[in-house]
Formats: structure tokens, C-alpha cells, sequence
């Protein structure tokens, strides 16, 4: 390993769509599943390296893939868009707050202007409640940038009309909610080690990859290995799926390490 590179851990946290699997009151084959890895929590990444950690994007299941994944500390976040599967939980950051203060938030223009909507008593500077958790946003734009000695990459995807970041960090990038992106980022996406992005359903969808777009983004992008998240019940069964697909790629579960 190049003496330079930095060992990255990636945890998946969770691997579920907007609605998680079991979805609420749902009597479908996938939701009343027996085996782990068809319960699904809102989609979300931890990656480590050295001694730091960051998530991306923490969604309303936060706080619960903090405790199971036994998080101790956290050094930021970065957040894809601005959807509530993909924010709700920055809440839940406070006790991350009262260890380094401000917690860093690396976000684009769009959705930080949502987050100072939605979550004003966090964003605001005035008569402040003591216990809100702080944020420092750092605004995400499409060039390179570093934190905690790590290169980031950011990669600008189309989720409808709704821009999303995705991110590359060394020969890993993380992509989620895509259905369209351009030639030119595609490009930053060469000679990856894995390749994480979203695999919803079986069926087209309007916003997200199917199976088979994803299948096929696979196949374009030339990744070693491509592991699929945001998944939805309407995938299947994660055995019976995962038998069907080619030998470097893979349903990822809640979870899953990967060491690279």
C-alpha cells in the first residue's frame, strides 16, 4: 500500500430506502423476513481512517447505528441532500457537540439552506436553546477538498432534478439517490477499489436506479467491487438476490465492515 494512502473502514450503517425495511404495516414477503440482512435501516455510511470518524449522511435512524455500531466519537458529516431519510437525525449529533463543540458539516449551498429551515434552533445565533447541537458548515462545491488529512472528491449526481453529492475518498466512492450523471463525473469515478450506490427495486423508477441501472452503471464504471444500498422491499430477498448477481458485486447489509 502506497505509504501515503490511508487505511479506510467503512461501516455500513444502513442500507434501507426512505421507508426502511419492515416498512411500517406492511404484510409483504420481504417485510416480515426472519433474516438480518432483510432488515433495513435508513441509508448511511460511517468511514474511518487514522483516528477519526465520519458519517455520511445521518438519517432518522441516527441515533439507534450510533449505538449498535458503538460510536464514541465523531469528527463530521457529510450529507448528500437534503431528504429527510438522509438528515432528520442531525439532532442527534448533540452528544457528539458536547465532546468537540461545533460539529463540522460539509453540505452543498441547497441543502443547507433546507437544514436552516427545517432545523432553525440548530442554525440560529440568537437566543440559542443550551442543549441544540452546534453545526459548522463547510459548503461543498464540485472541486476537491481535504479533511483530516484525507482528499475528498465530491461527485454531483442528478436524483430527478434534485442535485446530490456523492463522495470519493481514495479508491472508494459512496453514491446514493442517483438516476442520471454526467460524462464529466462519471471520470472521477476511474480505478476505484469499491464502488457503493444505490440498487432500489426491480421495477424503473422515476428517481433512483433500478437493479438494472445500477447493473449496468457497474459494468460502465469498471469498479473492482460495487457493493448495493437504498434498497427498497421491491428488490427481494437479499439471498435470493444476491445469487443472481455477478461475483464483484454485492448487496451490502446493515452492518457490513469493509477494510480497504
Amino acid at each position: 500500500m502506497n505509504a501515503t494512502k490511508k487505511l479506510l473502514t467503512v461501516t455500513f450503517l444502513g442500507t434501507g430506502t426512505s421507508q426502511g425495511i419492515p416498512m411500517i404495516a406492511s404484510k409483504d414477503s420481504v417485510c416480515l423476513s426472519k433474516d438480518f440482512k432483510d432488515k433495513r435501516l435508513r441509508s448511511s455510511v460511517l468511514i474511518s481512517w487514522d483516528d477519526f470518524n465520519f458519517v455520511i449522511d445521518c438519517g432518522p435512524d441516527f441515533r439507534q447505528q450510533m449505538l449498535r455500531e458503538n460510536v464514541q466519537s465523531l469528527n463530521g458529516v457529510f450529507f448528500t441532500h437534503e431528504h429527510s431519510d438522509h438528515t432528520a437525525g442531525i439532532d442527534d449529533l448533540r452528544p457528539f457537540c458536547y465532546q468537540i463543540g461545533e460539529m463540522p458539516i460539509y453540505l452543498n449551498l441547497k441543502t443547507l439552506h433546507n437544514l436552516e429551515q427545517r432545523f432553525d434552533y440548530i442554525f440560529t445565533k440568537i437566543n440559542r436553546y443550551p442543549g441544540a447541537p452546534s453545526v459548522m458548515p463547510f459548503i461543498v462545491e464540485n472541486s476537491p477538498f481535504k479533511v483530516s488529512g484525507l482528499k475528498v472528491i465530491p461527485i454531483e449526481v442528478l436524483h430527478g432534478n434534485l442535485p446530490v453529492m456523492g463522495y470519493r475518498f481514495q479508491d472508494f466512492a459512496y453514491l446514493t439517490d442517483v438516476k442520471t450523471i454526467a460524462n464529466s463525473e462519471k471520470e472521477k469515478l476511474k480505478n476505484l477499489q469499491v464502488l457503493v450506490v444505490n440498487a432500489l427495486r426491480i421495477d424503473p423508477h422515476p428517481t433512483h436506479f433500478n437493479l438494472q441501472d445500477a447493473l449496468d452503471f457497474v459494468s460502465e464504471i469498471q469498479p473492482k467491487k460495487a457493493y448495493f444500498t437504498h434498497i427498497s422491499h421491491k428488490l427481494g430477498f437479499h439471498e435470493e438476490i444476491s445469487e443472481k448477481l455477478p461475483e464483484n458485486v454485492f448487496l451490502a447489509f446493515d452492518g457490513l465492515k469493509i477494510v480497504m
